[in-house]
């Protein structure tokens, strides 16, 4: 067992199961570099071939991102901080949707904002049935997501169902996010890791082989994030900047 303050991860047979324990799972600078350390840590120093992620919350997976740090930083007038911020919030996306092994995130409870590109990130999304939202609510906020950002949900959800969510800002149900493509399976939050756990039992595949089929399928997502993302960042047309 391997553990950084806020995340802790287990081994059983080939799957790491990492546990998020930050309450509400802000995104914020600490948790992207605890994120990078735990995810650096399962793939260099152990053979495991599947990693699921999950939330120790009873009822929450991931709020999104940390609003009470990000205004403080823009009340400080520390734009720098904010737009190296969201340049390390995409080089934690590149590592999951690039992770040289299957990945799954089973999400027990709500999934809010940033959260909701984090958990498209991850291969395969098992998702509680009988407790969590998902909701983009950027639209009631005023801020849109970078183009990465958008490219990320586009490789999940329907079009039609993308196109709702981000201009309504209303909350789906766990149905509503089979339906959308968001979830690969929903169940009872009582049996979701052992169903996430017996999924992965398929997946012990050779890691070579995964990374270089995520190579070139998320290649077109790749390059959005690395060539129009910057300009974004840079102009200070981001999320609370």
């Amino acid at each position: 067992m391997g553990i950084q303050r806020n995340f802790e991860y287990t081994l059983d047979d080939h799957v790491a199961l990492v546990t998020m324990r930050g309450g509400d799972n802000l995104i914020n600078p600490e948790f992207i570099q605890e994120c990078l350390y735990n995810l650096d840590v399962v793939e260099k120093e152990t053979g495991t071939r599947v990693l699921i992620f999950h939330s120790a919350h009873p009822k929450t997976f991931s709020l999104g991102i940390d609003v009470e740090w990000a205004l403080k930083a823009l009340e400080e007038g520390d734009k720098d901080h904010l737009r190296r911020f969201f340049l390390d919030l995409n080089t934690l996306f590149l590592r999951i949707l690039l992770y040289p092994m299957p990945t799954i995130a089973a999400i027990n409870g709500h999934i809010f904002g940033i959260g909701v590109v984090f958990g498209c990130c991850f291969d395969f999304r098992f998702m509680r049935s009988d407790r969590g939202y998902l909701c983009l609510p950027e639209v009631d906020l005023g801020i849109p997501l970078l183009p990465g950002m958008v490219e990320i949900l586009k490789r999940v959800m329907t079009k039609a169902r993308l196109e709702e969510m981000q201009y309504t800002g209303r909350r789906f149900s766990a149905p509503e996010c089979l339906d959308a493509g968001f979830a690969t399976k929903i169940c009872p939050g009582g049996i979701l890791l052992d169903e996430a756990m017996a999924y992965s039992r398929g997946l012990d595949k050779k890691r070579s082989t995964i990374a270089e089929m995520k190579r070139r399928m998320h290649r077109d997502i790749v390059q959005v994030i690395r060539e129009q993302d910057p300009h974004y960042i840079s102009k200070g047309e981001t999320i609370f900047a």
